[in-house]
């Protein structure tokens, strides 16, 4: 299902051993659109420390009741990778974070989350190819070994999602509106769309815009440029925040960008405009 990901701030996250603390901001990659991280504020107990907790970990999200529950425990985040929201989170940093929990590495195998759709597929002891673990474990280094050099003076990619919102949308004509907000599919952790103000710009509304119409994100500029016109924006059709996202409604906005037929909207590549 598509939750806006504001719903989810402030959730507690319940560990298998006690509470941790509760959600203040989201990591997301812009080159796959994935959140990959929650940063949680922990509270007393670890001195208000903020942690990061991957969506590998989690096991249930209870909408009604605003807690996620995780399979970690509060002595595996108390001793877990030192983390500076002040600062990128850099590869070196990831490769920490997840040895410390076990976790294979999200960013190989060509799916969402290593080869698979769903974050548990780089969980501990999860193996649906049957693949021997020195072999895995050999190619694994030597991929991270090949990753690191060419990553060294690349940026990371990784997002506070808090500090895009609000970045102007720079449409293909001039700027119109402002990122509001995101869509996820709450069991991918995929952003599968971003909510968009244009009421600065003019008497407008809310739309959405699918990140494959996004070609780039620019902390210095505080924009997001798109692949669409300042007008294709302006007459979208309009989106309710407060009505579940339909099928229909992604459907007509597709459409309304200039691409036909029935295609998942929620993975792959651009849609063929002659379908």
């Amino acid at each position: 299902m598509l939750r806006t990901l504001k719903n989810l701030e402030n959730f507690t996250i319940g560990a298998t051993d006690g509470e941790i603390g509760s959600v203040k901001d989201f990591y997301f990659k812009d080159d796959t659109w994935v959140v990959r991280y929650l940063v949680v504020e922990t509270g007393s107990w670890l001195v208000n420390r903020k942690v990061l907790v991957s969506p590998i970990s989690v096991k249930h999200l209870d909408w009604s009741g605003h807690t996620l529950a995780v399979s970690i425990s509060r002595e595996q985040v108390k001793n877990s990778p030192a983390f500076d929201s002040q600062k990128p989170v850099s590869l070196q940093n990831e490769e920490l974070y997840m040895g410390h929990y076990g976790y294979s590495n999200y960013w190989g195998g060509g799916g969402l989350w290593g080869a698979g759709l769903y974050p548990y597929a780089v969980a501990p002891g999860f193996d649906p190819y049957s693949v021997d673990p020195a072999e895995r474990e050999r190619e694994t280094h030597a991929y991270m070994r090949s990753e690191r050099v060419r990553r060294q003076n690349e940026d990371p990619h990784l997002r506070s999602c808090n500090f895009v919102t609000g970045h102007h949308i720079r449409a293909t004509d001039g700027e119109i509106g402002h990122v509001s907000g995101f869509l996820i599919d709450d069991e991918t952790w995929e952003i599968r769309y971003l909510i968009v103000d244009t009421s600065n710009w003019w008497v407008g509304h809310k739309v959405l815009v699918a990140p494959i119409w996004v070609k780039e994100v620019n902390w210095s500029s505080q924009t997001v440029a798109v692949d669409l016109g300042r007008e294709a924006i302006k007459t979208a059709p309009a989106y309710d925040p407060s009505a579940d996202l339909s099928h229909e409604h992604e459907m007509a906005l597709f459409r309304h960008y200039g691409y036909k037929g029935d295609w998942p909207v929620n993975r792959g590549s651009k849609p063929n405009p002659d379908v």
